[in-house]
């Protein structure tokens, strides 16, 4: 690597490690001043304890990630970079299940039928991860270049020749670029499938206005995402376009486990009812 390429790359690495520094300063001396204050039950002290193990695991993580880069090729292992996203993705998760817990601790949701969306949902949000795990490898694999076409790969469905050049048959789904992104694209559509079905058997249910939020979200950021995906397809993966992709990825996330978490509340309140019964 030049002193040039490595120039074009620093400032993304410098602000991002600063932003990390930031994330931690900013929980430690917010711990800090609650747990003086004695705000913190016995339940959110474990919590926030958690969820800083979690940040410190992030930041091991992210140099485990780095040092891959730093044997033979400038460029971090596709796995790594996958384990670091999830790993962040998996803070943010708690993170916002928490604060949920806070925000909504005593909503009524016994009149909703939100239970029978409980499996749906969580397929979808499976099927989902799965997707972003895809897509840290596509970007690790800069595997969105290999074909700029959609919705054929090229003029063919499955390109073989590019795909199946492996030995192992499954790396070629894990390893090789075409193969990873024909994967990314193949569970695109797998996505829109799920949220079609819970769509469909959201109309037929009665929900609490915060669990047709999480439906409407969904239905709207997997519309927007799977668009995003196509326009970053058709041109070449620019920076601005990967950045929304991804960002959509998230806010997808969210909105999963905003519905996961209303649905769970309806759960926990009817298991309650029965206990009290």
């Amino acid at each position: 690597m030049s002193m040039e390429e490595f120039k074009s790359i620093f400032w993304w690495e410098y602000i991002h490690r600063s932003i990390g520094n930031t994330m931690m300063g900013v929980f430690v001396i917010g711990f800090a001043w609650f747990a003086i204050r004695k705000k913190f039950t016995k339940s959110m002290l474990m919590k926030a304890l958690f969820l800083f193990v979690l940040g410190g695991l992030q930041g091991v993580i992210g140099w485990w990630m780095v040092k891959s880069g730093l044997v033979k090729n400038p460029n971090v292992s596709h796995y790594r970079l996958a384990i670091h996203l999830m790993s962040a993705f998996t803070v943010f998760a708690f993170t916002f299940w928490f604060a949920l817990q806070l925000i909504y601790p005593k909503e009524n949701a016994l009149e909703s039928d939100g239970k029978k969306l409980s499996n749906t949902t969580l397929v979808l949000f499976i099927v989902l991860i799965i997707q972003i795990i895809y897509g840290a490898f596509v970007a690790g694999l800069k595997a969105g270049m290999f074909y700029g076409t959609w919705p054929k790969m090229g003029t063919e469905w499955f390109p073989e020749d590019t795909i199946l050049i492996e030995d192992s048959f499954i790396r070629n789904f894990l390893e090789v670029g075409a193969g990873v992104q024909f994967m990314h694209r193949t569970i695109a559509f797998l996505v829109v499938v799920c949220m079609a079905v819970l769509w469909n058997k959201s109309t037929k249910l009665k929900l609490t206005k915060q669990q047709t939020i999480g439906v409407s979200l969904l239905i709207y950021g997997i519309a927007i995402q799977f668009m995003l995906g196509i326009l970053t397809l058709l041109y070449q993966v620019p920076v601005v376009l990967g950045v929304l992709h991804q960002t959509a990825a998230f806010f997808l996330f969210e909105a999963c486990i905003y519905l996961l978490f209303n649905l769970n509340l309806t759960l926990r309140q009817a298991q309650d009812a029965k206990k009290i019964n």
